[in-house]
């Protein structure tokens, strides 16, 4: 049973390693396959090593997506918004700082939810209820105090517009009937090919990427972000319809002043902790937060208290793996990149884009994309943060709340 437990892991990590590097690729698409294929599948390995494939996968994609998204300016809703702030220190030859930024948020935000857990076990079941009625209305406070902390009232009016006009697409695309992958186009073109643009207009080149331990970060400006990160990522585990783009804007505006360090920081561990926590909404309320473990819900029915601990323990051990995988890969990529033809390379991210949109949503997603690129260049034009166009996913989740 055992060495059926850590093969089923081991595949999970190469799962997630695939999913992790391949945009457009995610781990719910993985995780459906195996519940399509339960029934063979389950005449080979037990229902628990189906869980801990699952668990194993989505823990490592949590630490390697970032590498497309700062390399390559490929995001999913969980790396958007760490875009912007790891290519411009992929400009300053600094792309595996980024990424080992990413990392320390990751495992030790990790650490910190871990130690959390016989809380969060305790918490959610009691808070579950009484918070729900009350998540639109955060969410309006914390995009109001965003949009009024902007420099002047001329900059406050075009992020109120940049929210509203990328809000107003979200809820078109999430509600458009037979779109398949509505987030690739819509997040690719807001946080993805729009900076990319934005970096060919401006002429810029990929310098020479410097491999260093160096990790530019206070230790209480570290602190802050993890335990940040801790926070906003397991409180959106409870919740339906919020996620971990959500919980960035949640953490950003908890923690207070933020930087590119601590922010990338914070976007790493969020992610990893989202998947962590939502174990608890899956054992405490039986509620299934994330898509893996949507699909996991649905091939075992309950997990149990010793079902609890094999995956926490599964989690550990892909986290583990995942750190070295990812800091590893990354140097990889950083000796390969700065060889690169900056133009060229980014011309054919964008075309690679394009192509995808099309595989995977036809003509309406080219022109969702084409739509999307449009609103994510005006932060740029204007002198707004890009984090205002993250309205695509929060106005939807106010108006499931409200209406």
């Amino acid at each position: 049973m055992f060495l059926e437990l850590l093969l089923a892991a081991s595949l999970g990590i190469f799962a997630g390693i695939f999913t992790g590097l391949t945009p457009g690729v995610h781990i719910n698409l993985v995780a459906i396959l195996v519940v399509s294929s339960a029934s063979y599948l389950l005449g080979i390995f037990s229902l628990a090593s189906l869980g801990v494939f699952i668990i194993a996968m989505a823990i490592t994609h949590t630490f390697l997506d970032t590498i497309p998204a700062i390399f390559l300016g490929a995001p999913e809703a969980d790396t958007a918004l760490g875009v912007l702030p790891g290519h411009k220190l992929l400009l300053q030859g600094r792309g595996y700082e980024a990424v080992k930024l990413t990392i320390v948020g990751s495992f030790f935000s990790f650490l910190l939810a871990l130690a959390f857990f016989p809380l969060f076990i305790w918490i959610v079941p009691r808070v579950y209820e009484g918070l729900q009625k009350w998540i639109a209305w955060i969410l309006i406070v914390i995009m109001a105090y965003m949009i009024l902390g902007e420099r002047s009232n001329e900059a406050r009016l075009y992020a109120a517009v940049v929210f509203l006009l990328s809000g107003i697409l979200g809820a078109f695309v999430f509600n458009f009937p037979n779109l398949n992958q509505p987030l690739f186009p819509l997040l690719s073109g807001l946080f993805g090919i729009s900076m990319l643009i934005v970096s060919l207009s401006d002429n810029a080149q990929i310098p020479k990427q410097y491999i260093t331990d160096e990790i530019r970060l206070g230790k209480w400006q570290s602190f802050k972000a993890l335990l940040s990160a801790t926070f906003s990522g397991s409180l959106v585990s409870f919740f339906p319809g919020l996620g971990p783009a959500q919980a960035a804007i949640i953490g950003s505006n908890t923690m207070g002043k933020t930087n590119n360090y601590t922010f990338l920081v914070l976007v790493g561990g969020i992610n990893t902790v989202n998947m962590l926590v939502s174990l608890v909404s899956l054992y405490t309320i039986d509620k299934a937060r994330n898509g893996a473990v949507l699909a996991m819900q649905q091939i075992i029915d309950k997990v149990d208290f010793n079902m609890l601990i094999l995956f926490i323990g599964t989690s550990l051990f892909a986290a583990g793996i995942a750190t070295f995988l990812t800091l590893y890969i990354s140097r990889v990529f950083s000796n390969v990149i700065s060889h690169v033809n900056y133009k060229v390379l980014t011309l054919s991210i964008i075309t690679f884009i394009v192509a995808l949109t099309f595989y995977f949503s036809s003509f309406m997603g080219l022109l969702i994309l084409i739509t999307s690129t449009a609103i994510g260049i005006i932060p740029n034009v204007v002198n707004v943060k890009r984090s205002h166009a993250m309205g695509c996913l929060i106005l939807p989740v106010i108006l499931f709340f409200l209406l």
